[in-house]
């Protein structure tokens, strides 16, 4: 499974509610590489998209601890264990884990690609994405030239967990 993420130097990758920044070419990939794919996401994340609607043109699973809580057009999954279930009816690098932090840190686990868009900036940030840097097990195996939006440098990286 793949997770996809926009981070600035600090790993953070929201506040309030929003992403830290709408960066055009990062929006663009984004929709590229999910298109036609399973997007998994907290209810928050939902909630936070475009009128709080699923993703069109992708199947959406939602992880909700409300047992009541329903979507239309997106699957409503309550426990990783579930959403993992559902996930084994998909080619496992079909699945992105698309936020928020809590669920990208439930299922960095069972990741072995990570997509990030690290954006040379701080803002201020109230959610974090695990920084994948301090971690052993993963390495960058992929990076883009610098890209600018405007005063805004950043890079398109992918980071692979080794394997043993």
């Amino acid at each position: 499974m793949n997770l996809i993420a926009a981070v600035d130097e600090n790993w953070g990758i929201g506040c309030q509610g929003k992403l830290l920044v709408q960066i055009p070419s990062d929006m663009k990939s984004f929709r590229e590489m999910t298109a036609h794919k399973v997007v998994v996401m907290g209810r928050k994340t939902l909630e936070s998209l475009p009128n709080g609607l699923p993703l069109a043109g992708r199947t959406n699973l939602i992880l909700s601890s409300n047992p009541s809580y329903q979507v239309r057009n997106a699957l409503v999954l309550h426990s990783v264990n579930e959403v993992l279930k559902e996930a084994e009816h998909y080619s496992s690098e079909d699945v992105y884990i698309i936020g928020g932090e809590s669920v990208y840190r439930q299922f960095l686990p069972y990741c072995d690609t990570a997509h990030i868009t690290k954006i040379m900036e701080k803002y201020d940030a109230d959610v974090f994405f695990p920084n994948l840097d301090e971690m052993e097990d993963w390495k960058i195996t992929a990076d883009s030239e610098e890209q600018t939006y405007f005063d805004i440098e950043y890079y398109f990286l992918k980071y692979e967990k080794k394997r043993d």
